[in-house]
């Protein structure tokens, strides 16, 4: 009657529908990748597969491991789940597969690893790729053969384990790198599932900020806080680098710190770190490119604006040509604002005539262009125009250096550290 029992509960769990395992599990969100890849976990679940769970940090890659455990018929076993990340490369073996007495020192007695503890279980190996290439190589051995060896023992043993490993690094390039081994990334990757970014699903973002919310107002015993409109549209268009984790942190801040429980867009964008209202290109950022990056915003910036202009001008001169020459009043004035810019902020381009004066006639002249004009460029200097945009944008706001950095399209770290490199006062 037992074994009928379970079996039946064991039919109710694999019938279950992404919506309930949301609830049973507590993720929010209607996102069509979300949902695929819930789909993808409760289609596994019954086998054996192994699976690599990849995605971004803080997207929540540990539920999946649960749920897979869960709908799996070794849902009545051991469930361990290992940070490979965070164990010592001297003692990961041990952890993992056990030691044998004075196997070394300090080893006073046998002791069981992970893989024979969890046998008939499920191990869920977090941040797989952090593992070192000769526990690699026993790993392989595990998904192969199905067993083991102690460390400092010459016995093999045999364990039946599940093992659903997850990763947030790219492990196609750890692998050229040669920091991962190719035939262990295909033992593990024989179901892949992607969890998706917040980037990746926006329309969930307000929802989980939402449930958030809710739980710190009954935490903290206070009424929860509501965004405005011009508040969603900033949550919607943040990058959200750190994911759902960011996302609690930031919203548990706010809920915290504020007196006022309806958030505006200014209060909302003082909490996220690297908010940019204008969206340049994305570029890739790694360690190491960090400096070569925000250089490259700067340059991106000063390019494009320099385009605009360029674009106005000879939408100007075209005009002046069509009209043998004669200025409208109104663009006259254009012209002349070109000119008293150029002038006034002693750009690299210098425009002289013949007898020292504008080539562009004022508003209260005739109107005529002088055909004579000429144009003499200076070499350009990208630090000189580097320094000369910071000092812009840092009179424009007066000093602050927080809108300083939002006009440039940098963030104010990085701003700081060219005031630094420049000594800009």
């Amino acid at each position: 009657m037992t074994a009928q029992l379970q079996h039946y509960w064991e039919k109710q769990f694999h019938k279950m529908t992404p919506q309930q395992l949301k609830q049973r599990f507590g993720i929010i969100g209607n996102s069509p990748l979300l949902d695929r890849a819930i789909n993808t976990a409760i289609q596994v679940a019954p086998t054996d597969l192994s699976v690599l769970v990849t995605g971004e940090s803080g997207t929540g890659k540990e539920v999946f491991p649960q749920i897979i455990h869960y709908l799996s018929h070794r849902k009545h076993g051991e469930q361990i789940a290992v940070n490979c990340g965070a164990i010592p490369e001297g003692t990961i073996d041990s952890e993992l597969f056990g030691h044998e007495k004075g196997s070394f020192t300090g080893a006073h007695a046998a002791r069981s690893g992970y893989f024979e503890v969890a046998d008939g279980g499920t191990i869920f190996l977090d941040e797989v790729a952090e593992l070192p290439l000769q526990t690699q190589v026993r790993l392989l051995r595990v998904l192969e053969t199905g067993e083991f060896i102690k460390v400092g023992s010459s016995k093999a043993q045999k364990t039946d384990v599940r093992v659903v490993a997850a990763t947030n690094m790219d492990v196609q390039e750890a692998i050229s790198r040669g920091k991962f081994r190719e035939d262990l990334y295909y033992r593990l990757n024989t179901v892949p599932i992607n969890i998706p970014s917040l980037r990746e699903r926006k329309e969930d973002i307000h929802l989980i900020f939402r449930k958030f919310a809710a739980d710190f107002a009954d935490k903290y015993r206070m009424p929860p806080i509501r965004l405005d409109e011009g508040a969603k549209q900033v949550l919607s268009n943040y990058r959200w680098p750190g994911n759902v984790r960011e996302l609690k942190n930031i919203t548990e801040q706010v809920s915290v710190l504020e007196r006022e429980h309806d958030i505006s867009q200014e209060t909302l964008i003082k909490y996220l770190p690297d908010y940019h209202p204008n969206k340049l290109p994305v570029l890739f950022r790694d360690a190491q490119q960090t400096n070569d990056v925000t250089e490259r915003e700067i340059l991106y910036k000063v390019l494009f604006d320099m385009k605009k202009d360029m674009h106005e001008l000879k939408k100007i001169v075209a005009e002046i040509m069509q009209s043998g020459g004669s200025l409208q009043d109104e663009n006259a004035q254009i012209v002349q604002k070109l000119y008293d810019d150029v002038k006034g902020e002693n750009t690299s381009m210098q425009i002289h005539s013949s007898e020292n004066q504008p080539s562009f006639a004022s508003p209260e002249s005739t109107g005529q262009f002088h055909e004579h004009a000429e144009v003499v460029e200076e070499s350009l200097s990208l630090e000189d125009k580097e320094i000369e945009l910071i000092k812009k944008a840092l009179e424009k706001h007066r000093g602050k250096r927080k809108y300083a950095a939002q006009e440039l399209g940098i963030s104010e770290r990085t701003l700081y550290r060219k005031i630094k490199e420049y000594n800009l006062k």
